[in-house]
């Protein structure tokens, strides 16, 4: 019954959610039509077939963050360091690099989950958004990044992501790996917000306990787990649940750290992929929803 009430409550606050973002840009001006929707081939190769009421508008969309993939200069062969830069012989507007992993099937599961465990009324399918596409962000006050180990923001896109959050956009960021990927992600978020702290988010913070209550949660694998055994990748053996908060304590950027959440919902029908992460992955992605639409 909670959950249902707060599910109802957050399908109301969604439209006002919107709107604040996109108003609170530029309430003076006429603001652009948020782009049509479009798909561009993924990186791992597994499509997903596009819903047939993909047309209907819905009243919330999962937005999946476009970026540019870091230029770094890779370890030689012999280094026992990993370096996983997807795609940089890719143009990252035309897909087919890092930001595509697990996308669309995992997005497209996502928004299927919502419209069943909640009241939301959302989209069928995901929307890439690049942040150089001039006010589109501030059309989904809901934004996800994965591999953010590989990515490198300009300073035009770093500024333009600050504004979104502060004035209200929730972003969350997964599937990143052990001490060089931390130190990528690191280098833009900082440029980001370069005054703000990244901490670890408390047991008794709202945002584990929207939906469902998870203070016992465990390092959630991708799928390489099922080949190798291992929950973690490279050297992240600790799994991190942490967060920039806004001056009023709330959640803006949630950092899924050690962990892919990701493929938990691409491969949740996988039957070599324990149903326990697939479980706990949903339980995630909608607690954060809702937290982003109630706080």
């Amino acid at each position: 019954m909670r959950a249902r009430i707060i599910a109802t409550c957050a399908m109301a606050l969604v439209g006002f959610a919107l709107v604040e973002v996109v108003w609170a840009h530029n309430p003076a001006q006429q603001y652009q039509l948020p782009r049509p929707f479009r798909e561009y081939p993924d990186f791992e190769q597994n499509p997903m077939p596009i819903p047939p009421d993909y047309k209907e508008p819905g009243e919330w969309a999962f937005a999946r963050l476009m970026y540019p993939p870091a230029d770094v200069n890779c370890p030689t062969e012999q280094s026992s360091v990993p370096c996983y830069q997807y795609g940089l012989n890719h143009d990252w507007l035309e897909g087919d690099t890092s930001w595509t992993i697990d996308y669309p099937r995992a997005d497209r599961r996502i928004s299927a989950a919502i419209r069943r465990l909640t009241r939301i009324a959302a989209r069928s399918v995901e929307q890439p958004v690049n942040l150089d596409d001039g006010d589109d962000v501030y059309f989904y006050p809901y934004l996800y990044a994965v591999e953010v180990g590989s990515w490198e923001l300009t300073d035009s896109q770093a500024a333009k992501l600050r504004d979104f959050l502060l004035r209200g956009g929730f972003f969350m960021v997964d599937d990143f790996h052990g001490t060089v990927e931390w130190n990528t992600f690191y280098a833009s978020m900082h440029r980001v917000f370069p005054d703000r702290r990244i901490v670890e988010i408390t047991n008794d913070d709202p945002i584990f306990h929207t939906l469902w209550d998870l203070t016992d949660r465990v390092q959630v694998p991708g799928l390489q787990f099922i080949y190798s055994g291992r929950t973690y990748e490279h050297d992240g053996y600790v799994p991190h649940w942490r967060a920039i908060y806004d001056d009023k304590g709330r959640v803006m950027v949630a950092i899924c750290n050690n962990m892919d959440v990701g493929d938990s919902l691409e491969h949740m029908d996988n039957p070599q992929y324990p149903q326990k992460y697939s479980e706990q992955g949903i339980h995630l992605f909608l607690n954060y929803l809702i937290y982003s639409m109630t706080h």
